[in-house]
Parts: C-alpha cells; structure tokens; sequence
C-alpha cells in the first residue's frame, strides 16, 4: 500500500492544479484518473473548441468579409476535418505538458477508476484490471462534470450528440439543432454557423446566455440574428427523436408544439457533477439533492481530511474556477495563508462571436441590494482598434456605487471581450475605482481604451462619446 499527504481524485484543472500546488509545499502527492490527464476541458472541452473556434473565425472571413476588406477568393476550399485534427494536435499537446508537470513535480499518477474506502483509502482499478490501496492523510475529490441528458434522449454519437461527439466528428453536419444556449450551445453554434451549417438555437428561458445580464443576452440574440443563427427562446424541447435519418425535436411555447428537423441535434442544457460510484455517501461525505459535493471555504468536505474542488462542488462549474479552487485546497491541507474565493466575483467567459465577459452584480443586482447604483458604459463603435478590425459590435458595461465608487460589477460582448476582463476583475480585487482606471493611461489604439472610456463615463466625464 502506497502512503501520501493528498491524494487528488480527478486530473482536471481543478485536480492537477491542487496535486502542483501541493507538492511544491513539501506534501508527497498522487492524482489519479480514469482516463486522461487534464480532464475534459484539456481533452475534449475548453482548449479544443478554442482552436475550432480561432478555425471558425478564419472561416468566417474568408467566406463572408471579402468585399469588407478587399479581397475575394474564387473555388474556396474548406476543409473542416483539418480544423479538427488541428484542435487534437492543441490539446494532446497541453496534455502531454500535464504529464511534464507530473514528473516535474514528483508527483505520482494512477490511471484507473477510483472509489473511497474510507477517509483515508482509496482503491484503483487499473485499465489492465488490477487494484491497488493508496493510503492519504487528505483526499481531494476532483471528478469534474458530464452532460446532463434527459431521459429519452438517446445519445448515438451520429445524430444526438453531446460536447464529446461533437467536439470530435470530422464531419459537418447540413443542419443542426442547438439544445441550450449557455456557453457550450453559443460556442458550437458560432463554429457550425460559421462554416455554412444551418443552426436553430432552442432556449426554454426567455434569454440566450441567460446567466448573463439581460442587455448582453439581447445584443448576443441580436448578433446571431445577424449572421443567420436561428434564435428560440422561451421554447421547450419536450421529445427528441430519429426518424428516416433525421433528428425530430417537438418544441413547445405558450402550449402550442411544433416540430423541427435537423441532421443532428447537440445537447447542451447543463452538466451534472460526477459524485456517484465514488463510494462518497458510503462515508458519510455530504452531498447536495442535485449530488454535489458540499464544501466550506477551504474545499473542506464534513468529513476531516476529505476535500472537493472544481464541477463536482457546483460552485461555478469553470476550468479557471476550479484552478483556483485547487489553489486553495492545497495552501489550507498544507497549513499555508490563502484567500477565501468570491464566487460572486470571480470572472464568466464565453467565446462566442462576439464574445461574452462578466463578473460581479448585474445593474439590477445591485439596486436590490440597496446600493446607489452609477453606470460607465461604452461602444466598440466609438474605439478606434476596434473600427480597424471591423470589429464594432458590443460595449462594455461597469456597475459601480456611486457614494465610494466601487466596483460592483462588469458586463462585457464584443471583440476579445475575454482577454479584457481581467483589469476590471484585478480592479474589483484591489478596491480600485473607476477614477483610478479612468486616470490610468491605456496605450492608443487599443481595445483596453474601452475601459478606460467606461471609466471615464462612470465618473461623469465622458472624452470619446
């Protein structure tokens, strides 16, 4: 029996971001999983369909903003499986950087299927079939999230796909339906539409986007429009089938249905966290109705020395949520000062076109909270970078209070929106102002003057608009 300080279950993110940071504090460390390093979001997730996005947007231009800027290409060929194997290449690279990291850090890695014994003992059943006990004085529970896939729905990886089948075929499809629109379903939507594919986006909430402030929803279903995105919100799918080689969705509004066809339909609701055959409730580890692992602010679980980060604890089911998380676990398992995450205030991104940004308290978040609330916004129409790019949809929005102005919050669509975020996101940390942003020279011409102009506006001083 192999003994460790921390074993992490689950080598996303999360999980081997926890296994570093403990082990560069001294603690004899191990990660397991079951199938590869770097979870979903390296693999099949996060990094791949950044690639096939970047492929997208070369797409996209080639095919449509020709005459924008100047050029025309006769018998374009497009090839969408090399955008594929392209995105493989990305992630098998990171994934490889992972197992670098491992050995760098002397850490030891399991590959197999894990299960608690007790709170101390975790089995794993090797691909080859063989089981080991590893012993650890804590043990972090890093197991990520899946798709959530209602029943009926049957996944056949041809015509009813998840994030995993769609993220891998070579193939376009002619037509698809989107089932959900939260990151997942605007991403694949902006890559498919980009390429020629037929796209219908089915929302059974009144707004796409809708963890977002309504305002970029709207400007989001609005761009969408735009580039030919098919946009149904407040409609349910309420029976999803195969039929004669097609994908029939029967959606329901004000209790009427109809039915749509497609080629394939991609379902994107949500995902659930990955806490059963863990043998966590066997040990009396607390879990949500909706089985996510419970944790105070130190990832700490109600039995001693048994941890959760990452999808499987729902706090805010992001790759660099997680990552933090991670952090933290490891600094408090090790004694170490660290902070205490703010959910609340931790970043949102969605890599759509145009991209999605935020953070904080929307504007009517913070009106109900009592505060006097006192708006900076500004246009990409108005910045100069973005104009050159031809880049001019979207704004950038700070909620702010107006007695010390603080900032409350930050709600961002348009280009490279992503990268952006972090000035405000550092500002909110530091208790930085809006007239300290608005007096911090930005270089000209850049995207980051949308800041300091949203800035400017908040404190009354409006330069460019």
């Amino acid at each position: 029996m192999s003994n460790y300080d921390v074993i992490v279950i689950g080598a996303g993110p999360a999980g081997y971001v926890c296994a570093i940071r403990a082990a560069q504090l001294g603690l004899k460390t191990a990660i397991i999983d079951k199938q590869w390093l770097g979870g979903v979001c390296l693999n099949i997730g996060c990094i791949p369909s950044k690639a096939l996005l970047k492929n997208a947007e070369v797409v996209h231009t080639l095919r449509e903003r020709g005459k924008e800027f100047g050029f025309s290409i006769e018998n374009l060929k497009i090839d969408y499986s090399v955008a594929v194997k392209r995105s493989r290449k990305v992630s098998d690279r990171l994934t490889r950087g992972v197992g670098f990291l491992m050995k760098k850090n002397n850490i030891d890695v399991h590959m197999g299927l894990a299960k608690m014994v007790d709170q101390n003992t975790v089995e794993v059943v090797g691909v080859d079939g063989k089981s080991q006990s590893l012993q650890g004085k804590n043990i972090v529970i890093a197991t990520g999230a899946s798709a959530i896939v209602p029943p009926g729905w049957d996944v056949d990886g041809k015509h009813i796909l998840t994030y995993t089948e769609a993220i891998l075929q070579e193939h376009l499809p002619k037509s698809v339906i989107v089932i959900g629109s939260g990151a997942i379903g605007v991403e694949f939507a902006t890559i498919w539409n980009s390429y020629g594919v037929e796209v219908t986006i089915v929302e059974m909430l009144p707004n796409i986007v809708p963890l977002e402030e309504e305002e970029v929803s709207s400007e989001l279903a609005k761009a969408f429009k735009k580039q030919g995105i098919n946009v149904l919100t407040n409609h349910r799918v309420s029976s999803l089938v195969i039929k004669d080689n097609k994908v029939e969705a029967e959606i329901v509004t004000d209790g009427e249905s109809r039915t749509l066809q497609a080629e394939q339909a991609l379902i994107a609701i949500g995902v659930k966290p990955n806490s059963g055959a863990l043998g966590l409730e066997e040990i009396g580890v607390r879990l949500s109705e909706k089985g996510m692992v419970e944790i105070d602010d130190r990832m700490a679980t109600n039995i001693p020395g048994i941890f959760a980060i990452g999808d499987v604890t729902g706090k805010l089911m992001l790759a660099h949520v997680g990552s933090a998380q991670g952090i933290v676990c490891a600094e408090n398992i090790a004694g170490q000062d660290t902070i205490t995450l703010d959910y609340e205030m931790l970043p949102k991104v969605t890599f759509s076109q145009p991209q999605v940004a935020s953070f904080g308290m929307s504007e009517k978040i913070a009106a109900q909270r009592g505060y006097e609330v006192k708006i900076g916004r500004f246009p990409f129409q108005a910045n100069g970078k973005a104009l050159g790019l031809g880049e001019t949809t979207g704004w950038v929005k700070i909620v702010t209070d107006a007695k010390y102005g603080e900032i409350l919050g930050a709600h961002m669509i348009g280009t490279e929106v992503t990268e952006l975020l972090p000035e405000l996101t550092l500002a909110q940390m530091m208790e930085i102002t809006t007239a300290e942003i608005a007096h911090n020279v930005h270089a000209h011409p850049t995207l980051s003057e949308v800041l300091m102009e949203a800035a400017h506006v908040a404190e009354g001083q409006s330069i460019n608009i």
